[in-house]
């Protein structure tokens, strides 16, 4: 498996945007290569919707065939450890596909949040210690930012060998999901002359969520 890549077709972007074919990604990078049946009854979905799905994740290059002991229905698998876009393109119609797959994306963390909520009285008292939301306010430069977020990265890939090698997973661990939010607090006002705007700080788009439960990224 790579461990990267990129999307910048409109239509790939538009088309990884749909809640089925995020979990089918996250599943696959998760549990590793499986049947649409197994995916199915993983995700509560009907065999011939995952196999469907999974057919689109490999036109646009998220999936493909593994090799299985069964010969009618090879497993699936995903091609990247992380999906990365870019969303400062010139071009309105990678803009806009780009900005859809995000609006997908949040409201993936927030189902997954509202179900975390439904689940929380019966999560043992340790983890409900330790599980939940929280933010923080900070005041810094788009270069400052951009810094946290790299020691923010460097920490967490602190398990990236866990993602991959199961025996190094101690017991009693389980995959967490670390979903990663940088918003303002604000909407942005025009900047003071001579300042940098917002297009003059590129950098990926990188889909955080659902982080290293699910493998979507950081």
């Amino acid at each position: 498996m790579k461990p990267e890549i990129r999307l910048t077709d409109p239509r790939a972007l538009r088309g990884y945007a749909h809640p089925l074919r995020m979990a089918l990604v996250g599943l696959l990078r998760r549990e590793g290569p499986m049947t649409a049946t197994q995916a199915s009854e993983h995700l509560d979905e009907s065999v011939p919707n995952c196999s469907y799905h999974l057919r689109q994740l490999a036109r646009y290059g998220l999936a493909e065939r593994a090799e299985g002991a069964d010969a009618r229905e090879r497993p699936w698998r995903a091609t990247a450890q992380n999906t990365t876009w870019d969303d400062l393109s010139d071009d309105p119609a990678v803009r806009a596909a780009a900005n859809e797959l995000n609006a997908g994306i949040l409201d993936h963390y927030v189902a997954r949040a509202r179900t975390h909520l439904a689940q929380r009285a019966f999560e043992p008292v340790d983890w409900r210690a330790v599980l939940g939301f929280g933010d923080a306010l900070v005041h810094v430069t788009a270069a400052e930012l951009a810094e946290l977020t790299r020691r923010i990265e460097a920490l967490l890939a602190e398990y990236d060998e866990r993602l991959t090698d199961p025996s190094t997973r101690p017991a009693g661990s389980r995959a967490i999901g670390v979903i990663q939010l940088v918003v303002p607090v604000e909407p942005f006002s025009a900047a003071e002359p001579g300042e940098p705007g917002p297009a003059d700080e590129p950098g990926p788009a990188r889909e955080p969520g659902p982080a290293a439960a699910e493998g979507t990224g950081r």
